[in-house]
């Protein structure tokens, strides 16, 4: 197979082309403006009672804002402490949860779901040659279980002694598990009962002793009814055209699945720490989880979808590459990078969030209208920045193995032939193609755009690969190189190419 396509080309040098044509990069103090018109556009025209949003960039609530009224009764403005449900946006500590413990030795993401549930023992599956299910097909929601928006959001309030009836009475599959992406809140709920029995307490005791309490979010939880008057942001749905108030739900055994209320000033803590497990690195690791593990929290499983980017570019913006991970729906943007975003929907309330790891930057928007979730402007806010160049990529390190390559590389193009390359090629790249084959295009190279005195930083596309320009008398000449898994690391691929004017 050959290593790239002219495609594949293009886009790997995409980011040699972009360093001479980026402009300077604005503040996020002077977009601010149009971030906010587009959440106060949202607001307007989805009857949101009140709204926070924020941005969190280098490990720190960046910008926030609150507009509305988290209480429409005694006319109480929404602030950064205000405090929202934020619907199954939970899943995602939920989904962190179990991977703390297996990484505790408490339970593996293989084991039967019945080994911690045993009321699931009992279970008919639709077809005789039905998997059972595991826990980790409840966190990539293949366990075959329906669908069950709305139905699941109306479960908060279930009883632990009627979700144990629930459970033993069996449930309708919707189809054979492990053979399609299906989305379900009674998975989740299933694994706040695993996360309740593997660790020997509730569910929400678990959550906030392994995550909340480590990151300080002390104004985070699930008992709603505990919630300070002047931090209650009541929740609301707007019905023949007026707003009225959804009944409070108690916290229940669907807590899992979607009870959690926060602060923007927590959640930023929350979207912070996320966000610093990349890249991997040698640092100590001192949360409450391990780097890895967050990290792994973005490997989505391979039911893929292409899909359109959401906010109002995504009809003209490259597709995604999608799929449901571990609490996130992971995709990568030809714009964007590496994103991880779940919205909430809840009676009474919606939310959104984004994170772009790439860039080390998330943007989170909460409100008190039933599934109001504001995921159109969170999405525009990250494009109106990645337009400003608020959107730096982590630079990847050029490491020696590289770096030696390619002063080989270059070395050999000026001479016109391998010999700088004795010693430094992997054994198949003559049977690839021959050393005489490659005198031949080197020459053909050097007669269009001459010498190559000088080049461009190096772009590397990881520990064993870059992207490369040389700068020369007559154009520029585009590159690729790629080492192989030998020791030493020896050069496995070359390409050139002569870079459009």
């Amino acid at each position: 197979m050959r290593w790239t396509s002219g495609l594949a080309l293009t886009l790997l040098l995409a980011p040699l082309a972009a360093q001479a044509q980026d402009p300077a990069p604005k503040t996020l103090d002077q977009i601010a403006p149009e971030i906010d018109a587009l959440f106060a556009q949202y607001q307007a025209d989805a009857h949101v009672p009140g709204m926070v949003y924020g941005v969190v960039k280098d490990g720190k609530l960046a910008y926030v804002k609150g507009v509305g009224l988290q209480d429409l009764t005694d006319k109480r403005a929404v602030t950064v402490d205000s405090r929202f449900r934020i619907a199954s946006m939970t899943k995602a500590f939920t989904a962190l949860a179990i991977l703390k413990l297996r990484d505790d030795g408490k339970l593996r993401l293989d084991d039967l779901a019945e080994q911690h549930v045993p009321e699931m023992k009992h279970w008919v599956y639709p077809t005789k040659d039905s998997p059972r299910i595991r826990v980790r097909d409840l966190l990539h929601h293949v366990g075959g279980l329906v669908t069950d928006d709305p139905w699941g959001d109306r479960q908060q309030i279930l009883s632990q002694q009627d979700f144990t009836k629930m459970i033993a009475a069996g449930v309708p599959f919707s189809r054979a598990p492990q053979s399609a992406f299906e989305y379900s809140n009674y998975g989740y709920a299933l694994l706040g009962r695993i996360i309740a029995n593997a660790s020997g307490m509730a569910y929400a005791d678990y959550v906030r002793q392994a995550i909340l309490t480590p990151l300080g979010m002390t104004s985070s939880g699930f008992d709603v009814t505990k919630t300070p008057t002047a931090h209650y942001a009541r929740g609301y749905r707007w019905e023949n055209d007026a707003w009225s108030p959804e009944p409070e739900m108690i916290d229940g055994a669907f807590n899992a699945m979607g009870g959690m209320q926060v602060s923007a000033n927590d959640y930023a803590k929350w979207v912070a720490f996320l966000l610093s497990a990349w890249p991997a690195r040698d640092d100590a690791d001192t949360g409450p989880v391990q780097r890895a593990t967050v990290r792994e929290m973005a490997q989505g499983l391979n039911f893929m979808a292409v899909a359109n980017r959401i906010g109002a570019s995504g009809a003209t913006a490259c597709k995604q590459a999608a799929a449901y991970a571990m609490g996130w729906r992971v995709a990568q943007d030809c714009d964007l990078g590496l994103t991880l975003a779940h919205g909430g929907g809840y009676p009474g309330y919606g939310s959104h969030v984004m994170l772009m790891p790439d860039h080390g930057v998330g943007v989170f928007a909460l409100s008190n209208r039933t599934y109001a979730g504001p995921s159109a402007p969170a999405w525009d806010s990250a494009v109106a920045m990645d337009k400003a160049g608020l959107l730096t990529g982590r630079a990847e390190p050029v490491t020696p193995a590289v770096a030696g390559a390619f002063a080989a590389i270059r070395a050999a193009y000026s001479a016109g032939t391998l010999v700088p390359l004795d010693g430094k090629l992997a054994m198949n790249f003559l049977l690839d193609r021959s050393a005489e084959n490659w005198a031949a295009e080197l020459a053909k190279l050097k007669a269009e755009v001459g010498d190559c005195p000088t080049a461009e930083p190096l772009a590397p596309t990881g520990a064993l690969s870059a992207a490369f320009r040389l700068n020369c008398a007559k154009g520029e000449l585009d590159g690729l190189l790629l080492l192989a898994p030998t020791t030493p690391a020896t050069i496995q691929a070359l390409r050139f190419r002569v870079a459009p004017p």
